[in-house]
């Protein structure tokens, strides 16, 4: 009965610590989102980033959505989404969500890449261009076969414009929404914790370790990969950071682990978090799956022919203290 109770406190003070961490970023970007839509900032915006959501099939506001996320993180990517209050199909929104997935948080996650000694300027461009890359595939995917034409059902939901419902609607229904991430959050952080404990962590190790080295990720950074592309690129990057600095992995193992990293993490939480809005589960999760480890054997194999010693400095460095 004391070890559940301690199991139970430990998933309540690990979520009151991460909804602070993220509530610290969300709540004063709501607040700017707010003055921006209020001065029709939205609509310059979106007018901006047109091209790009026409080419993917999207709506122009839409491009403001990815905008956020690529600079905040999904959370507040969410949030804007939830607040333009749009009819979406479900085509649509796995193409946004997908793009979402692939390039978030580019700031924070590409200074946890430096650290590890990958160029923040290949992080970015990578992480950016198989975002728009792999929305542009979904979009003509869906619109060759058909598919998921229906409109989406959405778990978190605004209930009218500002302007609709007043500023005092807003706010109660800003307040609903984070009520509602940290209730997701504190269901995630328990299902990874019962993962843990049931050992599914090591069966996937075990599983994904063959694939990781055809990658060209050796045997000492699979499990660090692992636990990134589980937890999320703060946990696995942090471990990588560690060892690379301690010189036990190489710098191009190094590499080609941040690259797969940055692609692909935390696959059950911020999937979870993409199926809220009613993505396609085959397209965000199995089909980002197979994009990025394809996208990423091409980086290895180009890394391994094409970039030598004189141009590596441009895409790695050790860091080994």
């Amino acid at each position: 009965m004391g070890r559940l109770f301690l199991f139970f406190k430990q998933v309540f003070q690990d979520s009151i610590s991460v909804s602070w961490t993220l509530f610290r970023i969300m709540i004063p970007t709501i607040l700017v989102l707010k003055v921006i839509e209020e001065a029709g900032g939205i609509v310059y915006l979106s007018q901006l980033l047109d091209p790009v959501m026409s080419a993917v099939g999207l709506p122009s506001e839409l491009g403001l959505v990815w905008a956020t996320t690529l600079l905040v993180n999904i959370y507040s990517g969410l949030l804007v989404l939830i607040n333009l209050n749009m009819e979406l199909s479900v085509a649509q929104v796995s193409v946004i969500g997908s793009m979402m997935l692939l390039a978030h948080s580019l700031p924070v996650e590409g200074a946890i890449s430096r650290k590890a000694g990958v160029s923040l300027w290949v992080t970015t461009l990578v992480r950016i261009g198989a975002s728009f890359l792999f929305g542009l595939l979904l979009y003509h995917f869906y619109e060759l076969t058909g598919l998921s034409q229906q409109e989406a059902s959405m778990l978190l939901q605004q209930n009218g414009s500002g302007s609709e419902i007043g500023l005092m609607g807003w706010a109660m229904a800003q307040i609903k929404n984070l009520a509602m991430i940290y209730l997701i959050l504190t269901a995630l952080i328990l299902v990874l914790r019962i993962l843990k404990l049931l050992g599914i962590e090591a069966l996937m190790t075990i599983a994904l370790s063959p694939l990781l080295r055809f990658l060209g990720i050796s045997r000492e950074a699979t499990s660090l990969t692992i636990v990134g592309v589980t937890l999320g690129l703060s946990y696995g990057g942090g471990l990588l950071i560690q060892e690379a600095r301690n010189g036990h992995i190489q710098p191009r193992d190094i590499f080609c682990a941040i690259m797969l990293l940055n692609l692909l993490h935390s696959v059950i939480e911020d999937t979870l978090l993409i199926l809220l809005i009613g993505a396609d589960l085959s397209a965000i999760l199995w089909g980002r799956m197979i994009f990025s480890i394809l996208l990423v054997s091409i980086i290895s194999f180009c890394m391994r022919v094409f970039v030598v010693e004189k141009y590596q400095k441009y895409f790695y460095r050790s860091v080994a203290g």
